[in-house]
């Protein structure tokens, strides 16, 4: 329903996660019953990333459950919360696992975690991104936009690091999230609601594991990040505001980027395209950091458009 927070005039169905999930599920089970996930040589895939692909796509319907409940019924904040972090301990447990991060004291650049911090820096991953796209899902077109250009690019990045399997499951994420565009564009017919937005945090930020950080180079750690620079730093300026007024980070409010843009004067539609074009620059910077050939080209002609973009912001302000 419309409501202080909400730009839309009308009521609006938010079950479209619904056809987001089950274009993902069809996708990888016709990639399944056609031979199934291989690596790089072409064999079947070895135990370990076998049951980290499992984590990601079982993990990713859990999220979608609970997403969907909430649609449906209207889960408290904190029941959300517990019910996210035991599904992302499953899958940590099972191997979607952030196992070493890049510290600047270790001689080799690479430092292997302890179980117990390696649990709580994927939880945190895992469910902070759930959670990232849910937050950012405030204009039409901005969570779906947002995550089919993130996916584009780690699926790009994927194959490069010779990672096919996850770079098949970023590949229907892409798919899914891009068409959906077709009915969530502005002006909106339907929206993904919690359902969509957890399944496709929890996927993008489970790719982000099993896919890039899997490369174990230095550079490798960062990329999850860079790709999904845009929702992560929206969800953390937001905290960081709502924590330094006294108020608890889990209130909803206006202070997300795209607010702020509207705030500023730009139209429903542009601020949603000047978003696309920040999210399309910090993923040239991914694939460039990730060596890939193109990624320069890339970076300069992302580049651009964000220029072009930006002088036009000042000429749409009112």
């Amino acid at each position: 329903m419309p409501g202080d927070r909400k730009v839309h005039s009308q009521p609006m169905v938010r079950l479209g996660g619904v056809a987001i999930f089950s274009g993902v599920l069809v996708a990888l089970l016709v990639v399944w019953f056609t031979g199934g996930f291989l690596g790089a040589d072409g064999l079947p895939l070895d135990p370990v990333t076998d049951h980290s692909i499992w984590g990601v796509t079982l993990g990713g319907v859990a999220f979608f459950a609970i997403g969907l409940l909430d649609d449906l019924f209207g889960l408290s904040a904190i029941s959300r919360l517990i019910m996210q972090i035991i599904v992302a301990s499953m899958a940590w447990y099972v191997g979607v696992d952030i196992a070493f991060l890049n510290l600047p004291w270790s001689e080799t650049g690479i430092t292997q975690l302890p179980d117990v911090i390696s649990w709580v820096v994927t939880i945190f991953w895992l469910v902070g991104m759930a959670n990232a796209i849910n937050w950012i899902d405030g204009l039409d077109g901005l969570a779906a936009g947002v995550s089919g250009i993130a996916a584009v690019v780690m699926t790009v990045v994927a194959l490069y690091m010779q990672q096919p399997a996850a770079a098949l499951v970023a590949a229907a994420l892409a798919g899914a999230s891009l068409s959906f565009l077709r009915y969530n564009f502005n002006p909106a017919q339907i929206f993904m609601g919690d359902g969509g937005a957890y399944f496709i945090g929890f996927t993008l930020a489970g790719v982000g594991i099993i896919g890039l950080v899997k490369g174990v180079t230095t550079v490798a750690v960062l990329l999850p990040s860079l790709t999904l620079a845009i929702p992560i730093l929206d969800m953390s300026t937001v905290i960081v505001l709502r924590l330094r007024k006294g108020l608890s980070p889990f209130v909803a409010d206006k202070r997300h980027l795209h607010h702020r843009l509207l705030k500023a004067g730009f139209s429903h539609r542009f601020t949603v395209l000047f978003i696309y074009a920040l999210a399309l620059w910090v993923g040239s910077l991914a694939m460039a950091f990730s060596g890939l050939r193109a990624g320069i080209p890339f970076v300069l002609a992302s580049t651009a458009l964000l220029s072009y973009t930006g002088w036009r912001a000042i000429h749409h302000a009112r």
